[in-house]
């Protein structure tokens, strides 16, 4: 199959990199909890306890989801003293969006395709 084909370039967008990448990232974005971390983390950088203070789970369970978004590289922490700061690092949430727009495209063109086909037909139905 060349590269200049569909499914060639799904593979050549979508190496082992790519997909180890959006695995993470879909997986830690499917749990509320994770969801609203990263929500709380688009305002502004916040510590650990301040993020758990918002939850009503431990903070060994919410220390849990972050180290899953830190894993997904959707957070970044740094240390300042006994201070653990975390900021929210977008570029993976980027490259998914990217991999869903792909998606996005291909339906609306096979709807706007399936909508001439109706709309001809009818135009056609009409004339006879």
């Amino acid at each position: 199959m060349s590269s200049g084909t569909t499914n060639g370039m799904i593979f050549n967008l979508m190496g082992e990199y790519h997909a180890g990448v959006l695995d993470r990232v879909f997986s830690a974005v499917s749990d509320p909890t994770r969801r609203a971390i990263l929500t709380r983390l688009a305002d502004s950088d916040a510590r650990v306890t301040e993020i758990a203070s918002g939850f009503p789970i431990s903070l060994n369970s919410t220390s849990k989801h972050i180290r899953v978004l830190e894993g997904a590289g959707l957070v970044r922490r740094s240390v300042r003293g006994r201070e653990h700061i975390l900021t929210l690092d977008a570029a993976p949430l980027a490259e998914a969006a990217g991999w869903i727009e792909h998606y996005h495209r291909f339906w609306s063109d096979q709807l706007a395709s399936l909508d001439a086909f109706v709309t001809g037909r009818k135009n056609a139905e009409r004339s006879s």
